[in-house]
């Protein structure tokens, strides 16, 4: 097994030694601790100039630091890998993780509707379709109004499968349903016995739904009506809004998944995010596991109000990791951290007698920040603040460089907002705001 070289500065020294003697499997190393206090200062020409030799295959410089790899191998002869930003994802770096073999496949459809689409543009249209689909939509439903009659719905419809569209059509109203299926339409959202004189001219998947005010059974009339026409459909039961029948409806969801195995299933799941004072995020994680236990094949969302932002991309991650651990038969934990958004999986904190130490051994004047158990702390060799409130800190460091102190006052407020949500801080880093900082990563690559 090869030897790794550990090269750190002073001021995490005793951190990494003990990162390194709490690895679930040992890994053969040495350590060496570099006359520098920060290692995210070093760069890579000082780690080469000031180097030992020693027995060691290859070298692990901290993640942060600047500099060509190259400059440390072709002087010491040994490979140089550069590890995480923080030295307490080793474990993870060296695959003390669970292997996510087949990650990312899923089960359940998006359908993400474009509320009021009459109201819109069709370049409007197109934009939030193909916004929609980079989010994770499988289909795009085109969702009309009442009093507003979609008289192009054809065009639009015709227009978005040249785009490589799936469309579904969400209309009660005859003639948008005929036009939205003259266009080309993959799915019509809803039939039941109000519009059931339309079925024999559609030959697109029918959505079909109980009729209105009748009762949940008359689904099964309509099923067998439509069966009787060799019609593909699908079957919505319809979910409930919380404290407006939720419960009762999932478990009409169950009993006619067991009634119909074999027909596949719709669930809006819009009247649960849409209709509650809620953020999405865990709302659809659970609805991706219920999605997921019932075999439903298709749910319906939008994003309406403001707390529903995401929801499509939200949906598309929770189903992935929900169709995994129901695949592997086990709980969806510790598999995949993007839908922690505003909580850490394990929180990375110092203690405080840590920071007392670490500002023990400093010995200039550049200001260190770190959070711990709720509180914001700032230190030098001269200063060790502890607090909440960082405008009274900022005030007791007196700093009289502009520059220094826009530095300081953004650290400030970012270590804040990580011990105000409960995040993770680390000086000179971004939060990790899960999906959404993956979001920001997808843009800066392109």
């Amino acid at each position: 097994m090869k030897r790794f070289l550990f090269v750190t500065g002073r001021l995490a020294g005793d951190s990494l030694k003990k990162t390194l003697g709490e690895l679930q499997t040992e890994i053969p190393h040495e350590i060496q601790i570099l006359k520098k206090d920060v290692a995210s200062l070093m760069t890579t020409q000082f780690i080469a100039d000031h180097l030992k030799n020693g027995e060691f295959d290859e070298i692990m410089i901290p993640g942060l630091c600047k500099g060509d790899l190259s400059v440390i191998e072709n002087q010491h002869s040994r490979k140089v890998v550069a590890g995480p930003k923080d030295l307490r994802d080793i474990p993870d770096f060296f695959g003390q993780k669970k292997d996510l073999k087949d990650y990312g496949k899923y089960h359940t459809k998006i359908l993400a509707e474009i509320v009021d689409a009459p109201l819109l543009s069709e370049s409007e249209l197109l934009k939030r379709a193909e916004y929609y689909r980079e989010s994770g939509a499988d289909v795009i439903d085109i969702g009309c109004t009442d009093g507003k009659f979609f008289s192009n719905l054809d065009t639009v419809v015709s227009c978005l499968k040249k785009e490589g569209f799936q469309v579904s059509v969400d209309s009660f109203n005859d003639n948008e349903i005929l036009l939205g299926h003259d266009g080309g339409a993959d799915y019509i959202l809803s039939i039941n016995s109000q519009n059931m004189h339309l079925a024999s001219r559609l030959d697109c998947q029918l959505v079909v739904i109980p009729n209105f005010g009748e009762g949940l059974e008359t689904i099964d009339r309509n099923i067998q009506t439509l069966q009787e026409m060799k019609k593909k459909i699908i079957l919505d039961p319809i979910l409930n809004p919380l404290n407006m029948g939720f419960a009762e409806s999932i478990s009409n969801f169950v009993t006619y998944r067991k009634r119909y195995p074999d027909l596949p299933f719709l669930m809006g799941i819009g009247n649960l995010t849409e209709l509650m004072d809620c953020d999405s995020s865990g709302v659809n994680a659970i609805m991706a596991g219920v999605t997921e236990e019932l075999s439903i094949d298709y749910i319906l969302t939008t994003e309406v109000a403001n707390w529903c932002e995401g929801t499509v991309r939200q949906f598309d991650l929770a189903r992935q990791l929900m169709h995994y651990a129901h695949q592997n038969q086990i709980v969806p934990k510790n598999i995949n951290d993007s839908l922690l958004v505003l909580k850490e999986r394990k929180k990375k904190e110092f203690t405080e007698q840590e920071l007392l130490d670490l500002k023990n051994q400093i010995t200039d004047k550049g200001f260190r920040i770190s959070t711990s158990e709720g509180f914001v702390y700032i230190f030098n060799r001269d200063v060790f603040l502890k607090g909440t409130d960082i405008n009274d800190m900022f005030k007791q460091l007196k700093i009289k460089s502009v520059s220094h102190a826009y530095y300081l006052g953004r650290e400030l407020m970012r270590a804040k907002t990580a011990v105000t949500v409960g995040k993770n801080y680390t000086q000179e880093q971004n939060l990790d705001w899960g999906y959404l900082t993956e979001s920001e990563q997808d843009l800066d690559d392109h």
